[in-house]
């Protein structure tokens, strides 16, 4: 029989209590190391679905962006192509002065003229041309000629403006054919 002191059973029991919980933590580590595969094929799935959902939402915010820009641009054209419009009678004025010969008044048309030009506005050169609905009105009309083979603009009698690209206002003129 050996003898046992009190202190002997309490180290004889922490070693006990120390290999076991030595052996729970390898016996976790090798459920992990079994786990493993899995939680990482599982987060990388989730990474995956995570990147997706942002790389989206970064388009979505792109095209948003582009869509407000050219909103805006669409905007600013529109409301510079009204003033433009508006001005079109002071053009008429200048222009039907100066086709009269009032003296002075060609510096303040070409000016204008000028500085519309530079934002978008072109005056429409339609005469001897073929008469196209879409760009003028014929408010008269006479016969055709011999070699006419289409309807023809013969005179323009108010002039026509496109605003970009765009008619803003169409030519009045006169029609043969």
């Amino acid at each position: 029989m050996t003898d046992h002191t009190p202190g002997d059973e309490a180290r004889d029991a922490s070693a006990d209590d120390l290999a076991e919980t030595i052996a729970d933590e390898i016996a976790a580590e090798i459920d992990m190391a079994e786990l493993l595969p899995t939680e990482l094929e599982m987060l990388t799935a989730e990474r995956d679905q995570f990147k997706d959902i942002a790389l989206r939402l970064q388009a979505d915010f792109e095209n948003y962006r582009k869509r407000v820009t050219n909103q805006q641009s669409d905007d600013i054209d529109r409301a510079t192509g009204k003033l433009a419009e508006s001005l079109l009678a002071v053009l008429d004025a200048c222009e039907a002065a100066f086709a009269h010969g009032v003296v002075g008044v060609e510096p303040i048309w070409s000016q204008l003229m000028g500085v519309l030009q530079k934002q978008g506005l072109e005056a429409m050169d339609l005469a001897e041309k073929p008469f196209d609905p879409a760009t003028a009105d014929a408010v008269m009309h006479e016969p055709a000629l011999d070699n006419d083979t289409e309807p023809m603009v013969s005179e323009v009698l108010r002039t026509g403006y496109h605003w970009k690209g765009k008619v803003l206002r169409p030519a009045m003129v006169k029609v043969r054919g």
